[in-house]
């Protein structure tokens, strides 16, 4: 290791080259380190007199990386964000009070943030922090201790599985629409509706001809309709009265049990696969996180 001390740089230069190369300007990275401009020039000029090499071409208003450059960015940037993570949970196993938790943006809105409240109630000394993604992202990779995910264990191989919700499916409306349009008197009926359909980007997810065939219909009956990419949007546009869509039941029965939305067949589809809380197997679980998965998996109870 006394070779690699005498090759590398000091922490706060590979700091300051990194914030460079991604600002690709000596004044930005210095405002977002606390540093002058000319400090972070300093920085860099000593790197490079210390590898003879260059590493940016300096322009009026920007800088660019060399090729050298670009490739010792690369491998500082990565290293530098392995540290980040690994300080990270670090600093989270030694008596930090705050538990991050991954889930989708309908789960957060539609799920989570009617009961934080209650969560604040039953868990005053936690700081939950919530990160939406609307992919799913490998928690152990991004120091992430718990996560929402659908599936089950053989979808989730590296992670164990606390169920939170059966995947339970049936058709939605406002009681506006219903004004508007009527009720459909049988499923098979729904064919004539306004139909809202779900585009989902990133996970499988049950569609309109799904639905339909599980209750004995060709699916092609599905009528064309409305197309909309993201959940929370579908929900507020069937909320304005735009028209019928799938209901995941985790998350639209407050809103139905309120009176906003109107289930319409008595029919549901049932896929056999849950909502779970998730956690890596390869990341310790502090009592923090194991108080906060209990408190999810209770919720439903």
């Amino acid at each position: 290791m006394d070779s690699l001390r005498h090759l590398l740089p000091s922490a706060n230069g590979l700091i300051a080259f990194e914030a460079a190369g991604r600002l690709l300007n000596f004044t930005a990275a210095g405002k977002e380190l606390g540093m002058s401009q000319a400090a972070v020039s300093l920085a860099i000029r000593k790197l490079e007199e210390q590898f003879r090499t260059k590493l940016f071409v300096r322009g009026h208003r920007r800088v660019h990386l060399t090729e050298a450059g670009a490739r010792f960015f690369a491998d500082v940037s990565l290293g530098l964000s392995h540290i980040q993570k690994s300080a990270e949970r670090l600093k989270g196993s030694t008596g930090g009070n705050h538990v991050t938790l991954s889930a989708s943006t309908a789960f957060v809105s539609l799920w989570m943030v009617p009961r934080l409240q209650r969560f604040r109630e039953d868990l005053p000394g936690i700081e939950l922090r919530i990160q939406t993604s609307d992919r799913d992202i490998d928690l152990a990779a991004e120091g992430i201790p718990l996560g929402i995910v659908g599936g089950d264990n053989q979808d989730w191989p590296d992670y164990f599985l606390l169920p939170i919700a059966p995947e339970e499916i049936y058709p939605v409306c406002s009681p506006s629409y219903l004004v508007n349009y009527g009720k459909p008197q049988t499923v098979a009926d729904l064919a004539r509706h306004r139909l809202i359909h779900l585009d989902e980007p990133h996970r499988p997810a049950v569609t309109w001809p799904d639905w339909l065939a599980s209750a004995g219909l060709d699916g092609s009956l599905a009528p064309q309709g409305l197309r909309i990419n993201d959940y929370v949007s579908v929900i507020q546009s069937v909320m304005e009265g735009q028209g019928v869509a799938l209901g995941w039941a985790h998350l639209t029965e407050r809103l139905v049990k309120t009176g906003s939305l109107v289930r319409l067949t008595e029919h549901v589809l049932i896929t056999g696969k849950s909502f779970n809380v998730a956690w890596p197997k390869k990341l310790d679980v502090t009592e923090h996180v194991a108080a906060v998965r209990k408190w999810l998996a209770d919720q439903n109870v």
